[in-house]
């Protein structure tokens, strides 16, 4: 097991990139300017490089996936967005299943009893995943701009994302997945992090900015298309979960439907967010972690 401040400089550095895609680029000169997130992301890519996370034969699909990115919203023709789109979608799979060499994720908690009566949890700072969610938040999703939409959008999905965690463990807790189980352990705050930086915020921008998104504008012209869209980018949510078996597809099916409407109704990828983490942190805190053994 590795301790995360180890790797705390590229870390924030990381978390940097992902936090200046909200921010205004740096002006250059006159006619030029650099997004700040790019800046980072390289400060950040240099720095994983160096300490090992990353490998160097890495790098070809993280550019490839930028570009990819930047083709599917930017590309003058529509065959070169489509193209750009179907590549996003395979390289930041790819990438996030970590089925793409050059990463070396590190350990952060292994075999950890979270809950006495629990199954042993594993952390990983899954930077492949990482890199995914930076890409996409600042290539395809469409974010908030002022600090007073994003106190809009938060008030607006905060019954969504208090509904969406009951539900989600009321039926964890009528299937027998938890049990109430009170905690706070000295690694919460790590596990919050980690989490949001390097799964939430990922899988948001892939399920809700960029397949929710897409799923929208192809059903547009149908009645109800928006709630369409919402019901397959749950469906969808719920399958990648699968791995762990029909009853956490299962639940975590119905936590993609809180997070997918969370985001048809305010038009924030940030309020879905906001709600995947809420009932992460749910679980986390209030629960067995991160299921009965």
């Amino acid at each position: 097991m590795q301790t995360f401040s180890a790797f705390l400089p590229s870390s924030i550095l990381l978390f940097g990139a992902i936090g200046a895609v909200w921010g205004q680029p740096v002006q250059l000169t006159p006619g030029r300017r650099i997004p700040r997130w790019a800046a980072l992301a390289v400060l950040a890519l240099l720095t994983t490089t160096l300490n090992g996370v990353v490998q160097a034969s890495a790098w070809p699909a993280l550019i490839a996936l930028g570009l990819a990115a930047w083709a599917y919203r930017h590309a003058a023709q529509p065959w070169q967005r489509a193209l750009g789109g179907v590549c996003t979608v395979l390289l930041a799979l790819a990438l996030a299943m970590h089925k793409l060499p050059g990463f070396h994720n590190p350990v952060l908690l292994k075999g950890v009893m979270v809950s006495p009566d629990g199954l042993p949890f594993t952390q990983y700072a899954n930077f492949d995943k990482a890199s995914v969610g930076l890409v996409l938040l600042a290539l395809v999703c469409q974010r908030i701009g002022t600090l007073a939409e994003l106190k809009a959008a938060l008030r607006s999905a905060a019954p969504i994302a208090l509904l969406t965690a009951c539900a989600v463990m009321a039926a964890a807790l009528a299937s027998g997945f938890v049990r109430p189980d009170l905690k706070w352990p000295s690694y919460t705050l790590q596990f919050v992090v980690v989490n949001l930086f390097f799964t939430v915020i990922a899988e948001e921008a892939f399920f809700r900015g960029l397949l929710q998104g897409q799923l929208a504008v192809w059903f547009k012209r149908w009645r109800h298309g928006g709630l369409l869209a919402v019901a397959f980018s749950a469906l969808l949510f719920g399958a990648a979960h699968l791995g762990g078996g029909p009853a956490y597809a299962a639940l975590a099916a119905l936590a993609g439907l809180g997070y997918a409407y969370a985001y048809h109704a305010t038009g924030r990828i940030e309020a879905a967010i906001a709600t995947h983490l809420l009932v992460n942190t749910v679980h986390f805190i209030g629960f067995t972690y991160p299921a009965l053994a």
